[in-house]
């Protein structure tokens, strides 16, 4: 099969490229720079240039809060963005995987994962532009594009909250973390892996919403004791705080976990629990090193 993966510089479009180039598939990856997702000829272009059966696009505007004061442009590219290349792939008989956010859920008093068919409900910025790409995506695409929702992303490549424990873990005596937000850590190289799983699938069987993420649920100082624990450090270095104690301009989900029928259906497993990753993860990124300047 043809892959072309916009975003190819970030850290899960870095981990798509590299897990189907293992794989032996042919892979075109446009960073930025190669391709601005919000320029019509530009798309256009791109996708007639290389032919793709499958185009993943991991392009998007991630900056939470500064999309606060900033939508309109967060929309243009999280929004506008994916519609276009929902109608290129149209155009020239492309399948489109779009990776969009959990941030699409309002987050509020649950004790239950997501299923991919709740009703959404974005309370900021990201989530309001991340729910036009996908709504964009489902529209101009039915039957041959998939919506891949993902959380709490952590890898390899570029910085993430586990990298940047790591970091502070070798700076700091004790570390304040969150302790009422619950989600699922999840390692940009699962869902890369898959991505490349349901890309040959992708059609009338197999389209629509679904939910990469790891299974299980963790607050964010569950997960900084377990990389504390994981680096030989003493997990109760790390003490638990509120998110009161950490205001920012958009609002963060105080409930984000994603549950996965969707990947059963098309004959997929679930996927595996957010600590199993974790512990095969953390070497791969301690051997990588971390960024010159972790926050």
């Amino acid at each position: 099969m043809r892959w072309l993966i916009t975003g190819a510089s970030g850290m899960l479009g870095r981990d798509v490229v590299e897990e189907l180039t293992r794989r032996g598939e042919r892979v075109v990856g446009l960073d930025r720079a190669a391709l601005d997702i919000t320029s019509p000829p530009a798309v256009d272009s791109a996708v007639r240039e290389h032919r793709p059966d499958v185009v993943v696009n991991c392009a998007a505007y991630t900056a939470v809060d500064d999309a606060e004061t900033d939508e309109a442009r967060a929309l243009e590219i999280n929004g506008a963005g994916p519609r276009l290349l929902a109608r290129a792939c149209a155009a020239h008989e492309a399948r489109l995987i779009h990776v969009s956010t959990d941030y699409v859920f309002s987050g509020e008093a649950r004790t239950t994962p997501y299923p991919e068919d709740h009703r959404t409900g974005p309370r900021t910025a990201y989530g309001r532009t991340k729910l036009a790409g996908e709504q964009a995506v489902l529209e101009e695409l039915p039957g041959a594009s998939a919506v891949l929702r993902t959380a709490w992303l952590y890898g390899v490549h570029g910085s993430n909250f586990v990298r940047t424990m790591i970091g502070l873990e070798a700076r700091r005596d004790t570390l304040d973390v969150v302790d009422d937000q619950r989600g699922q850590p999840t390692w940009s190289a699962d869902v890369a892996q898959r991505i490349a799983e349901l890309g040959p699938r992708l059609g009338p069987e197999a389209h629509g919403v679904f939910h990469a993420t790891n299974s299980g649920e963790a607050t964010w100082y569950d997960l900084a004791r377990e990389v504390f624990s994981l680096i030989g450090a003493d997990p109760d270095r790390v003490r638990p705080t509120s998110s009161a104690a950490f205001p920012r301009p958009a609002p963060r989900p105080a409930y984000s976990a994603l549950a996965h029928r969707r990947w059963q259906e098309i004959g997929l497993p679930l996927p595996r629990d957010w600590r199993s990753a974790l512990h095969e993860a953390l070497p791969r990124i301690r051997k990588e090193g971390l960024p010159r300047e972790t926050p």
